[in-house]
């Protein structure tokens, strides 16, 4: 009895690539991969959560890297080092100011589209700038 998802219910779950499951686990970001007895890969839910962590990092511009300390931090909080905490918080801070950032711009995004309403929109074809 399988116990686990095959790489193309993973990759087909993640929309990462088997090549990029298979190099995550090379490298050591995804630990515990479990074999089936004819050494098929089975992926438990928790190598699924890391690997959504992966995909959400680097969505922020963390290297691979960062992120396997990261992890490191996430499986053992309390075997993590100085510094690994250390990058933790100033990613923290990082992203503290992306999210003010990113609120103020749809502020004033919300803004303009409340100013625009009742006039009259034309769209200009070739998308924005063209004329």
């Amino acid at each position: 009895m399988q116990h686990g998802m095959t790489i193309g219910q993973v990759s087909k779950r993640t929309g990462l690539t088997a090549d990029t499951l298979r190099y995550y686990e090379k490298v050591g970001l995804l630990e515990n991969v479990q074999r089936s007895g004819r050494g098929i890969r089975l992926y438990s839910e928790a190598n699924i959560g890391s690997l959504e962590f992966v995909k959400r990092a680097q969505k922020m511009n963390f290297s691979l890297a960062e992120i396997a300390e990261l992890l490191k931090l996430r499986h053992n909080p309390s075997e993590a080092d100085g510094s690994t905490r250390r990058m933790a918080q100033e990613k923290l801070i990082a992203i503290d100011a992306q999210l003010e950032a990113i609120n103020l711009l749809r502020q004033e995004l919300s803004s303009m589209v409340e100013r625009s309403e009742g006039h009259s929109s034309t769209v200009v074809k070739g998308g924005f700038g063209a004329a």
